[in-house]
């Protein structure tokens, strides 16, 4: 095992760790006796009702902490490194990876390639399995960790070694199944690439995946995701209208066959395919709960029901206000069927909905989370706004008001002169900021899994 310290960052006010005089920088070396490889050993050993705590102090004296406490209670300790270990980068070089399609000079940590099941855990990212060994899935069987959540894109071994440019990325199926008879809750994603993973070969891997129900919850396909800066890359191409229109037919025949028999639908197509094909919607029943809806799966058909309902709750009155909606191409038609209704019932509200073209990433980018600040001053520069801009909440960077350019919602509004407010993902927020009842506007984002990316740590789109 490694040799990492468990260095503290920060102790919770009133915890146990405060009354047991631990302290930042001070290191957790090991607790009854078993040594912590990481941030799961940690959680699970600290759970005890008796704990004996070895901690070390930043001039080299050992302290061993005898504690009582109830069961699952927290010590209260936050550590520098969240993990707890180092973050293990992704081996493979996907042939549709987005990172890979970034444009050079950007801020170092948008190269970094995850592909860490840890992080499945915590933050619901998709991983690969290629890095995981023998003695990580025992981990995860002995602590019965759940969901894990996998990037599959296809079945077939040699296709996928050749799709994620690795020799060893088609033997992940035996690690599968052993978590499957664990009884470890599974979900999937395939990105789709036309010409490779679709076609006879999608209806494989959906026929395959499906051998591993219940415990594989659900599995998802979005379309890949390609950027302008593609130049010595895999060659691949965009898919179009028809396409998506078979995507969905062969979807929607697997979801009737398996709902038949597991009674749940199990595989989803992602949004982007419905608009893309230009049709409607599924009715909620058929998203099973919602099982996807951070991979992008549902998430306009949760957005159009979540905004009715708040319409219902609101009455009508003569208020006026104008305002102006940013937000990706892909989004922008669905919203306009949204405003609609809210107008019908506040007519004095003017909205207006504005789809930024992507030209940082290129105009095959239609999602609004890769779209920057760079673009949003060169297409709002000038028009007519209103008196607030509405952005959704996943153009931020995470806990930051920063946009993937490093532009800030400070310098965006300065540069536009109008009020900004960024808007997070619920119909009742959205409703609330388009009729001016937010009381307190705010730059933030809420922490979303979004599948902009089309990687394996790949995000979606709240709007």
């Amino acid at each position: 095992m490694k040799n990492i310290k468990h260095v503290v960052k920060s102790v919770l006010p009133d915890s146990i760790a405060q009354e047991m005089d631990i302290e930042p920088k001070d290191v957790i070396i090991s607790i009854n006796d078993q040594p912590i490889e990481d941030v799961f050993d940690y959680h699970y050993l600290v759970n005890d009702e008796y704990l004996e705590v070895l901690v070390e102090k930043p001039d080299g004296e050992q302290w061993l902490l005898e504690i009582e406490k109830e069961f699952e209670e927290d010590l209260g300790i936050e550590f520098e490194n969240s993990l707890m270990d180092e973050y293990r980068s992704c081996s493979n070089h996907c042939v549709f990876c987005f990172i890979d399609q970034m444009p050079p000079n950007m801020r170092k940590t948008l190269y970094f390639k995850d592909d860490d099941s840890r992080l499945s855990f915590l933050q619901g990212n998709y991983v690969t399995l290629t890095n995981m060994s023998d003695h990580d899935i025992d981990r995860i069987i002995h602590y019965h960790l759940a969901p894990i959540n996998i990037s599959f894109h296809t079945t077939n071994p040699e296709l996928r070694k050749k799709m994620l440019n690795n020799r060893f990325a088609g033997d992940i199926f035996p690690r599968v199944q052993r978590l499957y008879e664990a009884g470890i809750e599974m979900n999937g994603q395939i990105v789709l690439c036309k010409g490779l993973n679709d076609g006879e070969e999608l209806e494989k891997s959906i026929r395959d995946l499906s051998k591993y129900l219940p415990y594989l919850k659900s599995v998802s396909v979005v379309p890949v995701g390609l950027s302008k800066y593609r130049e010595g890359l895999y060659p691949l191409e965009a898919f179009q209208k028809e396409d998506a229109v078979q995507v969905i037919k062969t979807i929607e025949a697997w979801q009737d066959k398996l709902m038949a028999e597991y009674n749940i639908h199990f595989i989803h197509a992602s949004d982007e395919w419905y608009l893309l094909a230009e049709r409607d919607l599924p009715q909620r029943e058929r998203y099973d709960n919602y099982l996807q809806l951070e991979n992008g799966v549902g998430m306009l058909r949760l957005l159009e029901d979540e905004i009715t309902e708040a319409l219902n709750h609101k009455k009508s009155d003569e208020r006026v206000r104008k305002i102006t909606i940013a937000t990706g191409k892909l989004a922008s038609g669905s919203l306009n069927k949204y405003n609609k209704a809210i107008r019908d019932k506040f007519p004095g509200v003017n909205i207006q909905v504005i789809p930024i073209e992507n030209q940082f990433f290129g105009t095959q980018i239609t999602v609004s989370g890769l779209i920057t600040g760079t673009d949003l001053k060169q297409q709002l520069e000038g028009q007519e706004l209103g008196e607030q801009l509405l952005l959704p909440c996943n153009m931020l960077r995470s806990g930051e008001e920063v946009f993937l350019d490093d532009v800030t919602v400070d310098e965006l509004e300065e540069f536009l002169h109008t009020s900004i407010m960024v808007v997070d993902s619920s119909g009742q927020d959205y409703v609330d900021a388009v009729l001016g009842d937010v009381k307190e506007s705010t730059h933030r984002r809420r922490q979303i899994y979004e599948q902009t990316n089309s990687s394996n740590c790949g995000k979606t789109e709240c709007r």
